[in-house]
């Protein structure tokens, strides 16, 4: 330590926080600096990230903005720094994520240790079968439009670190360049993409709707995933109420909330007449929605369950085509199997986590690819591809266990 300096930040923090970051990847900001072109003079690299922050002097540059396309043919910016510049931000990430920790309400599970979101969806399921109603909400452009001042005031609420709040401010007010070199210049917002950036939206919503709901509305249990939550309620009327009371509480913060995707949803089941035109919702991957299950005593029933959404199973198969595996003639089925395994092992424990027998058919088109894959590898199947669909009958009865999926045929027929 360098008692010179005016902030007091340790050259060990700064070698954390780098292998923090490197554990989580990443792509280039706007120098096209590579996590492995920052190793190449790494030593002198993390010591300017330390001497500047320890000064006073580090100021972050603009973060290269990326246009994610959606699902509704918008799109969706995300903020890209720097590799140093997420150094410099898990810096002080790693400094005030335990202090806030302690603070955040139990239902806040957005990008939180120990907070998964398997939790959220678990508690949702079992608090939709007690209350009959549930407000889905969504924030409009949460992220582009948090208020800087009112950020601020929460921060200081958990520290008076006179570097922490310095660089919050700077990273804050940092411009976007967009792919033409031009610069946005921010005066609200904290960019997606960003390592501290969903640590201060959570602080946001901790107060403008957390602490909020268990002061106004402590008999409504809710759950939240960053800027994503639903309410359970006992009554429509309860939702309907609740409904506008957000709206002018989000107002009150200045936030918006999406009245067209914020909707009031049934939560019908075979205990639960009348018929509603929403009874059906999303949630962070899953879709709840009426379905039949079964009982103990082997009597069929209507539960309000979750499983995977439409939304998510596009989003396998757009990953899975993008693989190319007919292609991959010059690999063996077992190295096929080693490439794709972990991603696939990864999908099946999160949305085979609930209904994992809905995952049958999100995997059918890979059986499919494999088969492809096997007529252009095989002379003996290039004429007749049914004996492709044969010969991958005859691996997954010999090798059940070599492609991850394959164990869900079993699940699927034992149901």
């Amino acid at each position: 330590m360098d008692k010179a300096k005016p902030f007091s930040i340790s050259k060990w923090e700064v070698w954390e926080a780098y292998k923090r970051v490197k554990a989580n990847k990443g792509a280039a900001g706007i120098d096209g600096q590579s996590i492995t072109d920052f190793e190449e003079g790494l030593k002198d690299n993390l010591f300017k990230i330390w001497n500047r922050m320890s000064s006073g002097s580090y100021f972050p540059p603009p973060v290269r903005r990326v246009d994610i396309p959606k699902d509704n043919g918008g799109t969706r910016p995300l903020g890209i720094p720097t590799v140093a510049d997420r150094i410099a931000q898990m810096v002080v990430k790693r400094y005030l994520e335990p202090i806030l920790e302690g603070h955040f309400h139990s239902d806040s599970y957005g990008y939180r240790p120990e907070k998964p979101a398997i939790e959220a969806i678990g508690v949702a399921r079992q608090r939709c079968w007690r209350y009959n109603w549930v407000l889905e909400l969504d924030i409009k452009g949460f992220f582009d439009n948090i208020d800087h001042d009112l950020l601020m005031r929460a921060v200081r609420k958990h520290t008076d670190c006179k570097w922490v709040l310095l660089y919050i401010g700077r990273w804050l007010k940092a411009s976007a360049q967009l792919e033409d070199g031009s610069l946005i210049h921010r005066d609200k917002g904290t960019p997606q993409g960003g390592v501290i950036s969903p640590l201060l939206a959570n602080l946001f919503l901790h107060y403008a709707f957390d602490i909020w709901m268990q002061r106004q509305y402590p008999q409504i249990p809710f759950e939240r995933y960053a800027d994503d939550g639903i309410c359970h309620s006992r009554s429509k009327a309860e939702a309907e109420g609740l409904r506008i009371a957000i709206e002018r509480r989000f107002a009150e913060c200045r936030l918006e909330l999406n009245l067209q995707k914020t909707k009031i949803v049934y939560c019908k089941d075979s205990n639960r007449g009348g018929d509603y035109p929403d009874q059906k919702f999303d949630f962070l991957g899953y879709t709840f929605r009426p379905r039949e299950a079964k009982d103990r005593k082997g009597r069929y029933f209507v539960g309000f369950n979750p499983a995977i959404s439409n939304k998510a199973t596009k989003s396998i198969y757009d990953t899975m085509r993008q693989w190319n595996l007919h292609r991959r003639t010059d690999k063996s089925l077992d190295e096929l199997a080693q490439m794709i395994n972990p991603v696939i092992k990864g999908w099946i424990n999160y949305y085979g986590h609930f209904r994992k027998s809905a995952l049958y058919r999100t995997f059918q088109p890979l059986n499919n690819t494999l088969v492809r894959w096997a007529c252009r590898k095989y002379k003996s199947l290039r004429r007749y591809c049914h004996k492709g669909r044969l010969w991958l009958h005859g691996v997954m009865h010999r090798q059940s266990k070599l492609f991850a999926h394959w164990q869900l045929s079993q699940i699927k027929a034992g149901q």
